[in-house]
């Protein structure tokens, strides 16, 4: 894994993880506010903690699918979900084919 692709893997966690985590732990208020706004709105979101918790995990999620990228029980080069494709160098299974005579 490129340090790049490392990095795009981790966003997609870390925002998969904030949905995940955004609903844990909140509560609306009571009574809908005088001045308007939405009585399902969370009276404390606790955002920062979240957000650090949302990192945490992330984190962990990352390095787990860092683990079995490296280690190579997962590879998109090899196996039968590897691209094969336009511009592939994958050498396709089967039988060899004769070259096509014009």
């Amino acid at each position: 894994m490129t340090w790049f692709t490392g990095v795009v893997v981790y966003l997609l966690i870390w925002w998969t993880a904030l949905f995940i985590v955004l609903p844990i732990g909140t509560r609306p208020v009571d009574v809908a506010p005088e001045d308007g706004g939405w009585r399902g709105a969370p009276e404390k979101p606790l955002l920062l903690r979240k957000l650090v918790g949302t990192t945490v995990l992330a984190a962990i999620l990352w390095l787990g699918v860092f683990a079995i990228m490296e280690s190579g029980w997962v590879s998109f080069r090899d196996g039968w979900w590897a691209y094969t494709g336009p511009g592939s160098s994958a050498v396709f299974p089967g039988p060899a084919r004769a070259p096509a005579q014009n």
